[in-house]
């Protein structure tokens, strides 16, 4: 309890003084001298000596007492996007806007809950309901004038990949490993390559990758078609747990089952015609209410509101001090892509704090055959009897973990295609027919999907 308190004190006074110095505005960025100083000198520790060389590190001469670290290029006319303005984005835009980063972009398709109060320190008790992402700007703008924050609410698939073309780094704050697959397949899909079948630098937009569970956190740098990109390493989360209907429904042993059974079961019996909105405190607590009285009956214990919002919103544990730091390590990592002043990560980061203040970095190997950063043939072994529909299970269910695929033979011809649906009608009937009747042994295929966005999957059927 001491610690407890000691941590949450020290956590406060940091606050307090943060608060006081973004409170002083302009006069902060005379004041910020160690960034000033790491640019205008020149140091063995630049980014060309490193693992991962990223440029030529050109120490800035017109550097004085009078200048501001929102001067010097290129953090003057570098733009940078946050994807996401939650517990991470927030602490993200800080350490941007303290930085000398001017120019930003934001962009987060939620609202703002109660429950966000207590560590996205952008929001106050009037913000809740409202667009987590104009809050922010709009917080930090406010604070600090010599910033430039836009803010996008929205999904990160309704904006065209020349939008994530237009940035010179992006930051990832996402909590949704389907959003991060999605991200990180667009941003590989804008490298092009020159006529001996290298990446075109120009082209080549850097990922940095941030996520926090608990006391843990990662920090990552991604190089489109250069490192590992994040599909590389999707084999390292285990896929979103679900429960079957029938033991929710008649053997319920878990207060997750009862929680389940009181969202999917109960809640469109009583209200037929309204969704559940995971956003309402109404809808949530009829939810836990529902969901503790089937424990009682079945004598489960552990039933709470926060485990409700958890399984419901499917909330990852989130601890203040956990975000800034791995934010910190992000803003570091940006910092050094876009300047070239000191080494870049090569290529992750990973902080354990509830083993202490102890962290580790590695290099995260591409994986052969990734879908994305690859352009590999993946080879595909099947009874020549199964269906068309099989082997999309198989493409949903195995390492791919594909949502809606769609698969056309190399000369073109469609098997099966999700959308118009007019098309998707017309090739429904292939979904029945065995693999024999419409492929030949050995051929290949190309698979699109939603997550993969514009990248194609070259698929090689060989029959058993």
């Amino acid at each position: 309890v001491a610690i407890n308190h000691s941590l949450f004190m020290t956590k406060r006074k940091a606050t307090e003084m943060a608060t006081e110095c973004l409170s002083e505005g302009d006069s902060m960025e005379t004041q910020r001298g160690s960034l000033l100083t790491l640019l205008s000198r020149s140091s063995p520790f630049v980014s060309e000596n490193g693992a991962l060389p990223m440029g030529i590190f050109e120490p800035s001469t017109s550097v004085n007492n009078q200048t501001k670290v929102s001067d010097v290029e290129p953090l003057k006319s570098a733009k940078v996007l946050v994807v996401g303005a939650g517990g991470l984005g927030c602490e993200l835009l800080k350490d941007l806007a303290m930085s000398g980063i001017t120019n930003i972009e934001v962009i987060d398709l939620d609202t703002i809950d109660v429950t966000n109060l207590n560590r996205q320190f952008l929001f106050r008790q009037k913000d809740v309901g409202s667009s987590k992402a104009k809050v922010a700007a709009d917080f930090v703008n406010k604070r600090c004038s010599w910033m430039n924050v836009i803010a996008h609410q929205g999904m990160i698939q309704d904006k065209s990949p020349s939008f994530y073309a237009s940035f010179n780094c992006i930051i990832s704050g996402l909590d949704n490993i389907e959003a991060r697959r999605w991200l990180n397949a667009t941003v590989c899909g804008l490298v092009q390559f020159d006529e001996d079948g290298d990446p075109d630098p120009s082209t080549i937009i850097p990922i940095i990758d941030g996520g926090t569970e608990g006391f843990s956190g990662q920090a990552r740098v991604i190089l489109p078609r250069i490192t590992s990109c994040f599909e590389c390493s999707l084999d390292a989360f285990p896929p979103q747990r679900s429960f079957p209907l029938c033991t929710i429904a008649e053997t319920p042993r878990r207060p997750e089952h009862c929680i389940a059974y009181a969202s999917i079961l109960l809640w469109p019996k009583e209200f037929p015609n309204k969704k559940l909105d995971t956003d309402s405190p109404d809808d949530m607590k009829w939810v836990y209410e529902k969901a503790l009285e089937r424990a009682n009956k079945y004598e489960i214990s552990g039933v709470t509101y926060m485990l409700t919002m958890g399984v419901i919103k499917n909330i990852i544990p989130a601890v203040a001090s956990t975000n800034a730091i791995v934010a910190a390590a992000c803003v570091n990592e940006a910092i050094k892509i876009l300047t070239f002043c000191s080494q870049t990560l090569n290529t992750y980061m990973m902080y354990m704090g509830s083993s202490g203040v102890y962290s580790h970095t590695f290099v995260y190997e591409r994986k052969q055959n990734c879908p994305v950063c690859t352009s590999a043939v993946r080879e595909m072994n099947v009874s020549r009897d199964k269906s068309l529909n099989q082997l999309m299970q198989e493409l949903k269910d195995g390492d791919l973990r594909l949502t809606s695929p769609s698969i056309t033979t190399g000369n073109g011809k469609t098997l099966y295609m999700q959308k118009p649906t007019a098309l998707e009608k017309a090739t429904r009937p292939n979904l029945d027919k065995a693999l024999y009747s419409l492929i030949d042994s050995g051929e290949e295929l190309t698979v699109t999907d939603p997550v993969l966005e514009s990248i194609s999957l070259a698929l090689r059927v060989t029959f058993e």
